[in-house]
């Protein structure tokens, strides 16, 4: 009840012409009484799997926008679904694959992995990848690496270090934070990763090849229902984290990096999935329902 009269009194004060709620209980409130008053709606589900509040908030608004053609079949009238697909900024746009390759000093032909588990890291996947680089560095570094650790990088560094491990000179490089990630996706040629929203959608944007490992940790799932998405069409492959050791992780990788065929098959089913203009489509479909 309070959260309808708070809206009520925003909607009164704001008077807007359009609201456009992007999923997430915070919006239910005030999109649905702008409905409710006639006024043009519409809401935008990043996931491939729409939560709750999209669930609920799509039998009343005027249309909803998704991320992937695959996502049409969950709601209950799909003429109202727009595939509009998730913004990715345009830094990610910037550098063709050979240009990120040479910005970041990559003389050799060795394909590029990179790995991280989101802005803060996941301490129970950064101790598999310890597993990972150890192995990695004894094999002597088929292929080269950049790890970003988030909270995690000093108990990383200090563990590599007690395991004798030496990461100088092969190829693989362990980052605190990976500020340039525009550039280092672009030079990848396989990424290791979760599977939110803004990760599945510069990915397919890019059209990278990925091995997934889908945070547990999430509500309704949804990280494991957008990579399944992504490894339907081949452009993935998922692993999930209560099956996922070090070695494993290190075979799936290997198993993609060594098969340039397979890779190649995977960047095309990846790119398939890319939306690149979402912005302007998402810009396009409100003007039209503001109409």
């Amino acid at each position: 009840q309070k959260s309808k009269g708070q809206a009520r009194r925003i909607v009164d004060e704001f008077k807007p012409d359009l609201v456009v709620g992007t999923g997430g209980y915070a919006s239910f409130p005030v999109v649905n009484e702008a409905a409710r008053r006639k006024i043009p709606t519409a809401v935008h589900e990043s996931n491939a799997v729409p939560g709750l509040t999209t669930k609920a908030l799509s039998k009343v608004v005027d249309c909803v926008m998704v991320g992937f053609e695959e996502s049409r079949s969950h709601y209950d009238d799909p003429s109202k679904v727009v595939v509009t697909g998730t913004p990715v900024r345009g830094d990610f746009f910037r550098y063709t694959r050979q240009e990120a390759r040479e910005k970041l000093g990559l003389a050799d032909d060795r394909p590029l992995l990179l790995s991280y588990w989101g802005s803060l890291g996941a301490e129970v996947m950064n101790r598999r990848m310890v597993d990972f680089l150890e192995r990695e560095a004894k094999e002597g570094a088929p292929f080269r690496h950049i790890h970003g650790a988030g909270r995690d990088f000093n108990w990383m560094q200090e563990e590599l270090l007690r395991r004798g491990v030496k990461l100088e000179g092969t190829g693989i490089e362990v980052r605190e934070h990976i500020y340039d990630m525009p550039l280092v996706m672009a030079a990848a040629d396989v990424v290791v990763c979760r599977a939110g929203a803004s990760t599945i959608s510069e990915l397919t944007a890019l059209g990278v090849p990925a091995l997934i490992v889908p945070s547990p940790y999430v509500t309704n799932n949804h990280q494991e229902k957008n990579a399944r998405v992504l490894e339907n069409a081949g452009g993935a492959v998922v692993l999930l984290e209560k099956d996922c050791s070090g070695q494993a992780l290190f075979q799936a990788a290997c198993g993609i990096l060594h098969d340039g065929a397979r890779r190649a098959s995977m960047e095309r089913a990846m790119s398939a999935l890319g939306i690149r203009d979402a912005t302007e489509r998402i810009y396009q479909t409100v003007l039209e329902i503001c109409q």
